[in-house]
């Protein structure tokens, strides 16, 4: 009988262990300004392959979502490099993209292959894209270049110099 129900947990607890994905941690370090605004964030993906089918994948974005009337939405733009990439495609709010801005500190984001909005990502050469953006302060882009899919479990950092702390990506294939 304990050999049933230890066969019953590990097969209802496998597919969360060994879910293809990728967990992101974002850290927004606390900055020592006058005036602090929070950030605008987005976090993408690109692949690196040539020509017109790029994949481009947008799995977060920041952003002052309760202002009147969309006003948050106007700032977005300052995102330069995700908005020429894929914001000014998109329609706000995104559901289950989209979000508030955040305070300083660390942030964890999880994607499972095949669903949403991650999609099923294609084998590839890729660039995890962390911008930020914040009003009265700087802009910065942190990439993390990865390969998909992963035969064991991998991990990535990288970090930026002023708006972005510490950008982690862990792959599970």
């Amino acid at each position: 009988m304990l050999k049933k129900i230890t066969l019953a947990c590990a097969l209802l607890l496998s597919p969360l262990t060994y879910a293809a994905g990728l967990q992101i941690s974002v850290e927004i370090p606390k900055l020592n300004v006058t005036e602090y605004h929070t950030p605008y964030t987005a976090v993408w993906l690109e692949s690196t392959a040539e020509g017109d089918k790029k994949f481009t994948k947008t799995l977060a974005v920041w952003y002052a979502d309760k202002k009147r009337e969309g006003g948050g939405e106007k700032w977005l733009k300052d995102l330069r490099q995700w908005w020429r990439r894929d914001g000014r495609n998109l329609t706000f709010p995104v559901d289950g993209v989209s979000g508030a801005t955040k305070l300083a500190g660390v942030h964890q984001l999880s994607f499972t292959q095949g669903a949403a909005p991650l999609g099923t990502l294609p084998k590839g050469d890729y660039v995890l894209f962390v911008e930020v953006a914040r009003e009265g302060g700087g802009r910065e882009v942190v990439r993390v270049p990865f390969t998909w899919p992963v035969e064991k479990p991998t991990s990535f950092k990288e970090s930026g110099s002023a708006e972005v702390g510490a950008v982690t990506l862990d792959l599970n294939p």
